[in-house]
């Protein structure tokens, strides 16, 4: 795939940061978010799709991104799809902090050290041009406030934004409530990006050991205790239990 065009996860992790701190919203749910992107954006390319709630690879030729390709060949050699949960809920150590350091080479951010407590060292990044963000940020705000269906990039790139949990940060308030119900609705127009923001989730309520079951037909047969097991609800993310990847941006 060609470089004109930026990446799901870089345009994610742009709408993520602070253009004034230099600091991330919501960084470990983030890291989930990040990992889900590159589902989506592979899926964009053509070389993967899904498979009920499982990742196929369909194309296993390489993207020119070396670090789609690494998740792609991370796929590949799975041998059988995998479950998205499963995926996106594996270890992706730096994975933020590569995209940050794409986003540094390519003139996006800069990089800003200072101190923790005046001890423990930290890195900022800040955007060099918040015009990239502002652009980002302006597609969401017209599908948001037209109701028009937007492109799947746009709509795939909103759901990953509620799912990881930036609807606060993007639309704060009360005054933001009804942008962040509208920024929620955007995920039914992208079924890729449906099924991982989903995923992403579920990993961040720590359902992500069963698989995701359908809604029980009339006349099925009820449980031990006469009741059907009812599927884990999709609210708003809650931060993952699991620890925070290396600190490498300040929060």
């Amino acid at each position: 795939m060609g470089r004109s065009r930026r990446t799901i996860p870089e345009e994610l992790l742009l709408l993520a940061l602070d253009p004034a701190t230099g600091t991330t919203a919501q960084p470990q749910s983030l890291d989930l978010g990040l990992a889900g992107a590159q589902l989506v954006e592979l899926a964009l390319a053509g070389r993967i799709a899904p498979d009920g709630d499982r990742i196929a690879v369909v194309v296993p030729r390489p993207t020119g991104d070396p670090t789609l390709d690494c998740a792609l060949e991370l796929l590949r050699r799975r041998g059988a799809p995998v479950r998205a949960v499963n995926w996106i809920g594996g270890p992706r150590l730096g994975l933020r902090q590569t995209y940050l350091s794409h986003l540094e080479r390519c003139g996006m951010v800069h990089a800003v050290a200072g101190q923790m407590c005046g001890v423990l060292p930290t890195t900022r990044y800040q955007a060099t041009d918040n015009e990239i963000s502002r652009e980002i940020r302006a597609r969401l705000d017209s599908a948001i406030r037209t109701g028009v269906p937007p492109d799947p990039r746009t709509a795939a790139l909103a759901a990953l934004a509620h799912a990881v949990g930036l609807g606060k940060h993007l639309y704060p308030g009360n005054e933001g409530r009804s942008s962040r119900s509208r920024l929620r609705d955007l995920i039914r127009h992208d079924p890729m990006g449906g099924l991982v923001a989903h995923a992403v989730m579920d990993v961040q309520n720590g359902v992500a050991a069963q698989p995701r079951r359908s809604p029980a037909p009339a006349g099925r047969q009820a449980a031990p205790g006469g009741r059907v097991a009812a599927e884990p609800a999709r609210g708003v993310p809650v931060q993952p239990r699991r620890g925070s990847m290396a600190r490498v941006v300040a929060h």
